[in-house]
Formats: C-alpha cells, sequence, structure tokens
C-alpha cells in the first residue's frame, strides 16, 4: 500500500479541479464585526475573509466564548492531529435543527448550519502560552458543505482564511516537562477534500450520535450532550437511543473496542465504502469491525512494500513484526504512513494500543 509521490499529486490535482472550490469566487466584503450583534452567516457572501466576521464568539476572540446560538459540543474519540486539542461548536440559523438518520452515518444537517473546530497547542515555548493555530469551517449551503479554514495572527486576535495549507513550527511541553518540536500541517482545501467525502461528496466525520452519546461541560453545569442538543432546538427528537462507540484511552473498556474505535475516527473516513480508500480491503468503521477481516487480521496486502518483506499481513495475530499496520502507524514517512494526511508526528499511545492489541491476537495466521 505505498503511497508514491506522483499519485498523491495527481490525486490532489483530480480533485481541485474536478471539485475546487476556489477561494478567490467566494470572498466577499462582509461588515465588519460588532460586539454583542447575534452571529453573521450570510450563505451569498460566506466563507469571509475573516473569522471575526461571522461573530461566533463574545469579547476577545481566543477566548472562545460562544455567542448566542453557538453550542459546544464534543466527541468521545476524536481524531488525532499531532497532539493539538480541539474547541467544537455548531451553530445553525434559526428555527432549523439536525435529524438523525442512523447511528453509522453524521446527523442530516439543514442550510446554514456551521461546524467549528479550532486547533490549539498549550505550553508553547518558549512563552509556555497557549498558541491558537487555525479554526476550521464547514459551512453548509445548498444542499453542499463547503470549507474555510482559518489561520490565527501571532497576536490572537484574529484568523484569515487561507485555503492554500501551510507549515507551521510549534515547540510545545508535555506534563512530564518534555519539549515537542514539530512542523504542525495546516491543510489546503484538497486534504480537507480527501478525507471529508463520500462518493466526491463533502461531508463531516464526526458528528454522529453514536460519537456524541457523552456528557459535556456546559455553562450551567454537565449534561448529557444529545439531549441538550434536542432541548437548544438543534437536533429533532424521537430518534432511537444510540449505540455509542467506545472511548480509545479508557482502560475499563475491552481492548478489541479501544482499537475499533481508535480505527473508526483516524481511518474510517478514507477506508470504507464510498471513501477515498475503498479499494483496499480493510473497512474500519465500527459497524464493521466486528469482523477481525475487516481489520486486516490475517489479511496478506495487496501491494507489499519491497523493502519491509517481513510485512507478510495488514495484521498479524501475535507477531507485531509482521504486521503492517503498525508498522504505517509508527512511520512519518510520507509514502509509507497511514493516515496519510492529518498528522506529521507518531501518535505513540496508539502505537502502544495497536502493539498490545496484536499481541493478544491468538495467533499465527496460517
Amino acid at each position: 500500500m505505498r503511497w508514491k509521490t506522483i499519485v498523491i499529486t495527481a490525486l490532489i490535482g483530480s480533485a481541485i479541479i474536478a471539485c475546487r472550490h476556489d477561494p478567490a469566487e467566494v470572498v466577499a466584503p462582509a461588515p465588519p464585526p460588532t460586539q454583542g450583534e447575534a452571529v453573521s452567516v450570510d450563505l451569498d457572501l460566506v466563507p469571509y475573509p475573516t473569522l471575526s466576521q461571522y461573530r461566533f464568539f463574545n469579547g476577545a476572540m481566543a477566548a472562545h466564548e460562544p455567542n448566542s446560538g453557538v453550542l459546544p459540543y464534543d466527541v468521545i474519540t476524536p481524531l488525532f492531529s499531532d497532539y493539538a486539542h480541539k474547541f467544537r461548536f455548531v451553530w445553525m440559523p434559526a428555527g432549523t435543527k439536525a435529524n438523525y438518520v442512523n447511528d453509522n452515518v453524521p446527523l442530516d444537517f439543514p442550510d446554514g448550519t456551521v461546524l467549528i473546530k479550532t486547533f490549539y497547542f498549550d505550553n508553547v515555548q518558549p512563552s509556555n502560552t497557549r498558541r491558537i493555530v487555525e479554526t476550521r469551517l464547514m459551512i453548509k449551503k445548498a444542499g453542499q458543505w463547503l470549507f474555510a479554514d482559518y489561520v490565527w495572527n501571532d497576536e490572537q486576535t484574529e484568523a484569515h482564511l487561507d485555503l492554500n495549507g501551510r507549515f507551521v513550527p510549534i515547540t510545545w511541553r508535555d506534563d512530564a516537562g518534555v519539549d515537542h518540536e514539530q512542523n504542525y500541517r495546516i491543510p489546503a482545501w484538497a486534504e480537507c477534500f480527501t478525507c471529508h467525502k463520500l462518493n466526491d461528496v463533502p461531508m463531516p466525520i464526526g458528528p454522529k450520535l453514536r460519537n456524541m452519546a457523552l456528557s459535556v461541560d456546559y455553562p450551567e453545569g454537565p449534561r448529557e450532550q444529545i439531549g441538550k442538543w434536542v432541548e437548544a432546538g438543534y437536533l429533532e427528537a424521537g430518534f432511537p437511543a444510540p449505540q455509542p462507540v467506545a472511548k480509545w484511552n479508557d482502560p475499563d473498556v475491552s481492548l478489541n473496542d479501544r482499537v475499533r474505535a481508535y480505527v473508526d475516527m483516524n481511518c474510517a473516513h478514507c477506508h470504507s465504502e464510498g471513501k477515498h480508500c475503498a479499494y483496499r480491503p480493510m473497512r474500519f468503521a465500527w459497524q464493521d469491525t466486528s469482523d477481525p477481516m475487516n481489520m486486516g487480521v490475517c489479511v496478506e496486502p495487496e501491494d507489499p512494500l519491497p523493502e519491509n518483506p517481513e510485512l507478510t499481513y495488514i495484521v498479524a495475530s501475535g507477531n507485531t513484526f509482521r504486521s503492517m499496520m503498525l508498522h504505517r502507524l509508527a512511520s512519518t514517512d510520507e509514502s509509507v504512513r497511514m493516515p496519510l494526511m492529518g498528522r506529521t508526528v507518531v501518535h505513540q499511545e496508539a502505537v502502544a494500543l495497536i502493539t498490545e492489541w496484536i499481541n493478544s491476537l491468538p495467533g499465527p495466521c496460517n
């Protein structure tokens, strides 16, 4: 499953040509924000040149104090993004709400919905302070989702629209006092589209009810999140109780379910029917991974890595040395690593999880 540079370039180029939403065609002047005013999402003008023009937040924008109608939300198992932390919010036009479809797909959101996700690091050196890097928006317009990425300035007072992608050098200190230097990747439009699509139609990944069935701390106190959405008028009532995914790092959850939850969020957006890597044999969505073959257990790779002939299975039961999945997760080489996009460093805790899981599987593969 080796990715060649020329293949990546061709895929991204094709996505841009076929589906490009050129920021030069959609960026239009918008009224300057006024403190205390309501959220502004004019579908004829979005995406705005600056994040402040939406008026999603009150006061100093970096504090992320949500304006009226901007609802914080969270997910049980998040996507790994180079150890960045995330704030998540949703906003919908007055009188509209999302509808439940089924546990396996995102909610059906109305036109005008904005999904807001801010990526930040704490303990950034040398000042040991918080650094907000980017805020990604998905805006639903005329039944289609469009992407808008806003890069924050050094002063942390404003974020500007940028769909070209870039690397941002970050040095952050972990809880053990160890510094980590990395080049954080802000994605270009084509990278967003590669992951956020189903049958070449843009779509969200995270807001499935099965990944939202948890308690969230709101200003008035902790609440069950799905009930809060119904109460806020953002979700039509009358749906069956969702069957939640596992929390990938919860030691009280079975090891197998923790692995299933991790690949569901980090891999299934490509390795599912209708997705970017649908031609591969793995099916990593939560509803598919009760079958170990869909996880690649004892499945031979269709295109082995010539420089690593020992990797004879996607997952070799009881044998990490022969497991290609682990090799890809532990690599930062762009021609080898998985996920291909969305990370530039190794998620060490996930590597430890997958290692433990592979060693727990009865083997060997025949």
